[in-house]
């Protein structure tokens, strides 16, 4: 399976809620939200923690299911080398996660390894956006 092929198929399952698959395609070292200076981190946003190891990012999703999402719409798909983007749109409501929403474009950035297995995820994301939901 391609690495575009991979991350479609992530989408498809986490619309599906079906986490196991997910994880599956995990590398065991993989780096999640993993980033210097994430000012999101540090207003204590739950679920752009960084996360190191599979059984780590389990534990994403685990807040993620507290979520709200009303509109995740995926605008394109990129693949170059080891990575691909995504940039999609989203909208989220938080009613256990700080109480309140955010709409914004977004990009996640997957990098594999040459196995086909996710090494890394890396958010870019209007951050003052998601530390406001979070009641930060």
């Amino acid at each position: 399976m391609s690495n575009l092929a991979t991350v479609q198929a992530i989408y498809e399952a986490f619309g599906k809620g079906d986490v196991p698959t997910i994880l599956d395609t995990l590398a065991d070292d993989v780096q999640w939200e993993s980033w210097g200076d994430n000012s999101s981190v540090e207003a204590g946003v739950p679920w752009m923690t960084p996360r190191s190891g599979r059984d780590a990012v389990a534990g994403f999703f685990e807040v993620a299911g507290q979520m709200e999402i009303r509109d995740l719409q995926i605008l394109s798909l990129m693949e170059g080398g080891n990575q691909v983007a995504v940039e999609f749109v989203i909208e989220v409501r938080l009613p256990t996660l700080g109480g309140g929403s955010f709409r914004d474009e977004e990009i996640h950035l997957w990098t594999f390894d040459d196995a086909g297995k996710v090494t890394r995820l890396r958010h870019y994301t209007d951050t003052a956006k998601q530390i406001a939901a979070a009641g930060g």
